[in-house]
């Protein structure tokens, strides 16, 4: 069966009465291809890299708050790291 919304309901018998329930319907979005698998990993190794660069750099430096902020909020550090690889800092 099929209800106003296009989802199935499967109904079980329970005791006296009926019961419906939802059935699971799965979406196959396609494979992961050996394209995008690298770009993720690609963009994976940036943003750690850029991190790293930030949390060492703020040790070597002796940047004490900006390593703590850095290293609990990692999009910090990312941004840092990046600025540090262009001269920004």
């Amino acid at each position: 069966m099929l209800d106003d919304l296009g989802s199935r309901w499967a109904c079980m018998e329970a005791g006296s009465g009926m019961m419906a329930r939802r059935v699971m319907t799965w979406r196959d979005s396609g494979t992961l291809d050996l394209r995008l698998a690298a770009g993720f990993l690609l963009a994976c190794m940036f943003g750690y890299s850029a991190w790293l660069t930030s949390i060492v750099f703020c040790a070597a430096n002796g940047m004490r708050p900006l390593l703590i902020a850095g290293a609990a909020f990692f999009p910090v550090g990312i941004v840092h790291g990046i600025g540090v690889w262009f001269g920004g800092w």
